[in-house]
């Protein structure tokens, strides 16, 4: 019986540690004829994106004043590769209701307002 109550220990423990399939480095579509990488990672419950990397349209890496910056917010999965919570976009410095869908090695992300009635997207792709 012993055996049987660790094992079950040891079976949660592994699935708690499985990665989200969102988490890893993504490339952005260019904005304003600039792109990024961002690293998105657990946040708590949550998933969080940062600028990890900054890149001229040239594909030049450069130190943008955005390294460092969130730009996925408190992302929380909604089931079926759909997460759902906030966006930053640096080029205007506004908030957004923000929604992710995970397609394979690329993830569509919305920018909204008015309840979600006008949205902006943008296709990012997988880096690692």
């Amino acid at each position: 019986m012993k055996h049987l109550a660790i094992a079950g220990i040891l079976m949660l423990t592994a699935a708690a540690a499985q990665a989200d399939p969102l988490e890893g480095v993504w490339k952005t579509q260019p904005d304003d004829g600039k792109f990024a990488h961002v690293t998105i990672a657990p946040c708590g419950a949550k998933l969080c994106g940062v600028i990890s990397k900054t890149y001229e349209a040239s594909g030049a890496e450069y130190n943008s004043e955005n390294k460092g910056k969130q730009i996925v917010i408190d992302m929380a999965p909604q089931g079926g590769g759909k997460y759902e919570g906030k966006v930053w976009r640096p080029s205007n410095n506004k908030v957004y209701l923000g929604k992710m869908t995970l397609n394979g090695n690329s993830v569509k992300l919305q920018g909204c307002v008015a309840g979600g009635l006008i949205c902006s997207s943008q296709q990012w792709a997988r880096v690692n």
